[in-house]
């Protein structure tokens, strides 16, 4: 009896992998999107049904980048799943670190809103330190280790203050004013995922800049600071508003079966 229940426990430990814990409640983050192809593989944040939100390091390539968004399981089809390419890419400049990480993608038809799909709102204040929030992204959460991830995964964070966070930094990285840390030993800090997407009590507060925490897990990692780019991501939304042909065919901008 004891050989066989220690059996069946190795057999459960097989099936579901260490860090699998932290997978997400399927579908409990409709605003996530998984960009991949054109070279890319990473995450970002529906914002509006024509508009994303994502890091610098996750810039997508237009109509070779596929948005898909009501993603749990990325190798199969669950039925809830909207394919779009990427129309147009807008990165803050100046582009590099350290002054700006965050790039806007505009697709190339809108998103049908659904119950698995939906936009997360842009945020109406600052996230506070000590404020816990929710960090999201198809990635590892084991430091160290860059497989990438077949499902959603969830981590919880609180936020740093900005001195904590800076006297991690090393002698070669610069602070910027646009920057928000998250995490710490005693937490989860850690999501190999670039454009992961930081949310704080139902608003968009960050997109990952720096996966600090995955390196060394004593320090935060770096997000974009997003409620300070309210202006930029709307003038963004207002300059490239598209313009609908009259008559449209369907299908002709959907990137299916991808």
């Amino acid at each position: 009896m004891h050989l066989f229940l220690l059996g069946v426990a190795l057999g459960l430990a097989g099936a579901s992998p260490l860090e699998d814990f932290k997978v997400c409640q399927p579908h409990s983050r409709p605003w996530q999107v998984y960009l991949h192809g054109g070279g890319v593989s990473c995450s970002g944040a529906l914002i509006d049904p024509w508009w994303i939100v994502t890091s610098f390091k996750c810039t997508p390539k237009s109509y070779r980048t596929v948005a898909s968004l009501g993603e749990h399981d990325v190798t199969v089809d669950e039925g809830t799943e909207q394919h779009i390419y990427v129309a147009d890419v807008i990165r803050h400049s100046p582009y590099r670190s350290p002054m700006h990480s965050l790039t806007m993608v505009r697709l190339a038809e809108p998103a049908l809103l659904t119950q698995d799909v939906q936009p997360v709102p842009l945020p109406v204040r600052c996230p506070r330190p000590g404020e816990t929030c929710q960090v999201s992204g198809w990635g590892s959460t084991v430091p160290n280790q860059y497989e990438p991830a077949q499902h959603l995964k969830c981590i919880t964070v609180p936020v740093v203050d900005d001195q904590t966070c800076m006297n991690t930094f090393p002698e070669f990285l610069f602070w910027s004013f646009g920057m928000v840390c998250a995490g710490r030993a005693d937490t989860d800090n850690c999501m190999w995922d670039r454009g992961s997407v930081m949310v704080c009590d139902g608003q968009l507060q960050g997109v990952q800049w720096f996966s600090h925490g995955c390196s060394n897990h004593d320090d935060p990692s770096v997000y974009t600071k997003l409620c300070l780019y309210n202006d930029w991501i709307n003038d963004v939304m207002d300059r490239y508003e598209p313009t609908l042909p009259t008559e449209t065919t369907p299908g002709m901008t959907t990137a299916e079966g991808q």
